[in-house]
Formats: C-alpha cells, sequence, structure tokens
C-alpha cells in the first residue's frame, strides 16, 4: 500500500479548512494548532472539554496497547479490514477516520491487510491525549536505521464536533466508541460507509461474572436506522480466549469502563486470577451513507 497525508482537517473554532506549514494546522481566521513533537495535534478546544485530562489515563492506554498488540483481537481487527477494504478503489486514495482510535491498533492493522496497490489516507482521533500520543509515537513501517513515516494524522478531539471537512472521508470506524451519527454522516461522502462495532451480550461475560454480583439484563430491540444512511446485516465476530497470567488479565480489566463500575471487591477477585478463559462477542454493523 501507499499513504497520502490525510489533508481535510477542520478548525473545531469556527469549521474552516485547515493548512500545514511549518510545524502547525492553521485556518484563514488566522486560529493556529501546533503539531506536537510526538507527532499529533490537539483540535479539542478547552471550553469543549469536560475535565482536565478527557478521555482514557495513560495507564489505560498503555494496558489497551499491550493487549491488543498480543493479538488477542486480531479476528476483530481481520473482520473490520475484509469490510473496509472491500471495493476500495485502485486509482485514487480511500480515506479512513479512526473516531475514538486509541493507540492506533484498528488503523495499523487496517494498514497493513491492504493490497499493494491501494492508496491510504488514514487519520486517528481520540479525546485522550494519550491516546494520540502513544499513536503518534508508534509506526506502520518499522526499518531498523530508518526515521519512521508518519503513516496517518492523528489528533486529539471529540465525536461530538469532528475537526474533519463534510464529505471527505469513505470509510469511518468507531470501535467500542460513543458513535455521534449526525457527525458521522456529515463527514462521510455519499456512499461512504460507517462501521461500527460494539459488545454483544456474552462479550467477556466470564469477566463480568466475577466483578459484578449480577449481570444486567441486554437490552432488546431491534436498531433504529440511523438518519442519513441505510442500513446493512450486521456481522458476529464470537470466540474464545484464555489469558494466563494476571498481567493479561489486569490489562483487560483496565482497558475496558468495568474497571471503573466494578466495586473494589470485584477488583479483587480479578487481581486473584492465574488464567481466565473469556467470550469474545462483537457485532460489526455496516451503514452506508445516503447518497442525498
Amino acid at each position: 500500500m501507499s499513504f497520502n497525508a490525510f489533508k481535510a482537517l477542520a478548525c473545531p473554532l469556527d469549521g474552516g479548512p485547515l493548512t500545514q506549514a511549518e510545524g502547525a494546522w492553521r485556518c484563514a481566521a488566522g486560529h493556529s494548532f501546533d503539531i506536537a513533537k510526538q507527532g499529533y495535534v490537539n483540535l479539542l478546544p478547552v471550553q469543549n472539554k469536560r475535565s482536565n485530562d478527557p478521555g482514557d489515563s495513560k495507564a489505560m492506554v498503555a494496558a489497551r496497547q499491550r493487549f491488543l498488540n498480543a493479538g488477542y483481537y486480531q479476528p476483530i481487527a481481520d473482520a473490520i479490514n475484509h469490510v473496509a477494504l472491500n471495493g476500495a478503489p485502485e486509482d485514487m486514495p480511500l480515506s479512513c477516520l479512526d473516531a475514538g482510535c486509541g493507540e492506533g491498533y484498528y488503523l495499523r492493522q487496517l494498514a497493513q491487510a491492504a493490497s499493494d496497490n491501494t492508496q491510504l489516507e488514514l487519520i486517528g482521533l481520540d479525546i485522550s491525549k494519550w491516546a494520540a500520543m502513544a499513536a503518534a509515537k508508534q509506526s506502520f513501517h518499522k526499518e531498523q536505521g530508518r526515521q519512521k513515516d508518519p503513516s496517518a494524522t492523528w489528533v486529539v478531539g471529540s465525536n461530538a464536533n469532528l475537526p474533519v471537512q463534510s464529505a471527505s472521508l469513505d470509510r469511518l470506524l468507531c470501535m467500542f466508541g460513543f458513535p455521534v451519527m449526525s457527525e458521522f454522516a456529515r463527514v462521510l461522502k455519499p456512499g461512504g460507509v460507517l462501521l461500527q462495532v460494539e459488545a454483544g451480550a456474552n462479550h467477556l461475560r466470564e469477566l463480568r461474572e466475577i466483578i459484578y454480583p449480577t449481570l444486567k439484563p441486554e437490552r432488546s430491540g431491534e436498531q433504529l436506522v440511523p438518519e442519513g444512511f441505510t442500513a446493512q446485516v450486521a456481522e458476529t465476530v464470537s470466540y474464545s480466549l484464555t489469558l494466563n497470567g494476571k498481567e493479561s488479565i489486569a490489562d483487560l480489566l483496565a482497558m475496558t469502563p468495568h474497571l471503573y463500575r466494578a466495586s473494589a471487591e470485584g477488583r479483587e477477585r480479578a487481581a486473584a486470577l492465574e488464567t481466565l478463559t473469556v467470550s469474545v462477542d462483537v457485532r460489526v454493523i455496516k451503514w452506508i451513507k445516503n447518497a442525498t
């Protein structure tokens, strides 16, 4: 595959196009956003933050990086790659945003799965500066003795106000994240594909049974088709994985919201485990942006 820089960023303050020059992104109104030395740009205005350090903590990002790099969620990445790359044009770039990219695992997997003829324009966005920093520090190409290639644009930002120009994306990933369908519809091109991954009824059930006194009943009912999209058939990815060692089990718990939802007693029960077999059960939902 080959990479083209994703350039269709928008100013988070006025919505105008941003252009990159001299280590910063700037709009015509004079707003300027410096590119950090790690390679990411912060496009989350302070007035849009709900806390001083929103999103995943540095420790949560590190746990997710260790867990995902161990390959435990490779089947999920494979399913995403198959759908995202299906129908990719060979004569023009395929632009893809991971909205809630974490430390960049799924975009790296997408890049590795692309054919030699595929041109990619990749952008990863996360509300956590620690996630964007970790993603920018990693590279799709690790050739010894050579400086890494800037294979993606990494951004601190919010799904509620994506700093991306309208109708500029062919693909959009939302992996266990917080979907804002009106914004997703705005930034996708007509015919563009939104891939939404969400936990199924049995996802990590064995872990949840350990850390919670009881499990909440699963929500029932069909998912409504978001405005601006056409529904597609959802694919289920289900399998079991076995975690050996306290570190892997702790990393799984730390990368999920369950770490903070569980009681101290529940976390202690998980910390005492030496091995754990859990079910992975996720739905991959494909939405198509309407032409009009």
